[in-house]
């Protein structure tokens, strides 16, 4: 048996930031991973893969030329899965490669097989192979992820009923797709079939989608999918699927009608991957959705020792927080001071066109009775829009009436994931209106859109602020509020 100060279960986001900080920190830190190649999801079927995938479904279509160039342009005539597939494994040998190379760097051990607790402090690890190794360690930090919810009543086969990370090995690209499930995995992977000509009916049985994004921009969203042809079936939960010939599924749904495709992708959440890990001899349990409770300042666990970080603990769910819980998780774990995140923190949708978001929304602050004004900027409005044939894409600034503070910003439309920091900094270092209306930005850019929205804002706002203005209270929950929205719910029958 070795002992470490440190065992990383899992090599995703969370887990790969948490090695290299407790690396630094001059520990010893082995980092488990059950793939075949370190990575965890997010690189070999979540994160990287399928916003991999968007891009090439955009240049290979010529997507965002067709403005000018009219909706039967493309760049290669007849696409394959093939097509898709060949820049995908390029891009994700090349992310391995990258982590190789930093767990090197650092001297941080790997290992691959499936790891379990046999004790809180001890855990074997089967590789593939059928050998077994066991393993002790001061800390813990679980980063397993999470993998696709499979329900029972869905007749997955791994051709034409599909999970999340089924759908990167399609052999061939269909005529028609339904996506049953409106969450984020839905919607991005329905709108870049879309984008590749796919005739997509996107199913959920929930009457809305995208409930933590603000309603104007998912509004807009639906607008610019019903244009493209997708058909939306919102409202009615699906009751059976059947398979009657090779390449044909029929989904019925509740009040008898029926969705026919080629090709279903169901996308109706995640499940923590923990039920094999043996949780209960590390003296740990897990929710319903096999997800871990932690403390929001620490990320410890009920056993003080263990650390849980990403996806597997639920909400954001996102990457780039994931990296932050790692390094936090870690800090603490060795006493090391961790700055705390800032407390708004960006939201990224790939779907096409892009989502993103940072902030409060305007229903949010509705609900809390804070006084605001809203400035909208259309990319069609900047010359760069134009220049790059955009018809649609928005840009929406909320401000404070009392202090002309940035109280949100979302975006909708090319490049929204890149844009958003902009808003981002002067969210979280508290810059005002102003800020947009008096700098300078590079002309012709799509950044050129916050001063078009801010002077929106401007026109309809009070000239000076009043003496006696106070900063409104943004914190109330509204963390919780988010997160309560932005969980999937299980998905039933």
């Amino acid at each position: 048996m070795t002992h470490f100060n440190l065992i990383v279960i899992g090599s995703g986001p969370a887990g790969r930031r948490a090695a290299v900080q407790a690396a630094k920190l001059g520990k010893t830190v082995l980092v488990v991973e059950r793939g075949r190649k370190v990575g965890g999801v997010s690189v070999h079927t979540g994160t990287i893969p399928s916003k991999t995938l968007r891009e090439t479904a955009l240049n290979l279509t010529g997507w965002r030329e067709r403005g000018f160039y009219g909706q039967s342009y493309r760049v290669k005539k007849d696409i394959t899965a093939d097509d898709l597939r060949a820049r995908l494994h390029k891009t994700l040998d090349h992310e391995v490669e990258v982590l190789e190379h930093q767990f090197a760097r650092n001297q941080v051990q790997t290992d691959h097989g499936t790891a379990h607790f046999v004790s809180p402090t001890e855990i074997v690890i089967e590789g593939d192979d059928g050998a077994s190794h066991q393993h002790s360690a001061d800390k813990f930090l679980i980063a397993v992820g999470t993998v696709p919810f499979r329900p029972d009543y869905v007749p997955f086969d791994g051709h034409c009923v599909l999970d999340s990370n089924e759908i990167l090995d399609l052999q061939d690209l269909p005529r028609s797709i339904a996506v049953i499930g409106a969450g984020v995995i839905g919607v991005e992977y329905a709108s870049i079939f879309s984008a590749l000509d796919v005739h997509v009916t996107l199913i959920e049985p929930r009457d809305t989608m995208l409930d933590f994004i603000d309603t104007e921009l998912v509004t807009d969203f639906m607008h610019d999918l019903r244009d493209r042809g997708v058909a939306l079936r919102f409202g009615t939960k699906v009751e059976r699927i059947t398979r009657p010939a090779p390449g044909q599924c029929i989904i019925e749904l509740e009040g008898g009608r029926q969705v026919r495709s080629n090709v279903i992708l169901f996308a109706a959440g995640r499940m923590g991957a923990t039920s094999s890990m043996g949780l209960d001899k590390a003296g740990l349990d897990f929710d319903h959705r096999g997800r871990l409770t932690v403390d929001p300042d620490t990320f410890q666990t009920s056993q003080p020792h263990i650390y849980a970080a990403g996806d597997v603990i639920g909400f954001p769910s996102l990457a780039s927080t994931s990296m932050e819980q790692g390094r936090i998780a870690a800090c603490h774990a060795f006493g090391a001071k961790a700055h705390k995140p800032p407390k708004y923190f960006p939201y990224g949708i790939y779907s096409v066109p892009e989502i993103s978001t940072v902030g409060l929304s305007e229903q949010e602050l509705r609900t809390r009775k804070i006084p605001y004004e809203v400035g909208v900027a259309r990319f069609r409005e900047t010359s760069r829009g134009h220049i790059m044939g955009l018809s649609n894409g928005m840009l929406k600034l909320l401000f404070s009436l009392k202090t002309r503070k940035l109280l949100g910003c979302h975006i909708l439309g090319e490049g929204a994931t890149e844009l958003v920091h902009i808003g981002q900094a002067v969210l979280n270092l508290g810059g005002t209106l102003d800020y947009f209306v008096e700098n300078t930005f590079n002309y012709p850019t799509l950044a050129e859109a916050y001063k078009i929205a801010a002077l929106d804002a401007w026109n309809r706002m009070p000239v000076t602020v009043p003496d006696d203005a106070e900063t409104e209270d943004t914190s109330d929950d509204w963390a919780e509020e988010v997160r309560q929205m932005a969980t999937p719910k299980r998905a039933t029958s």
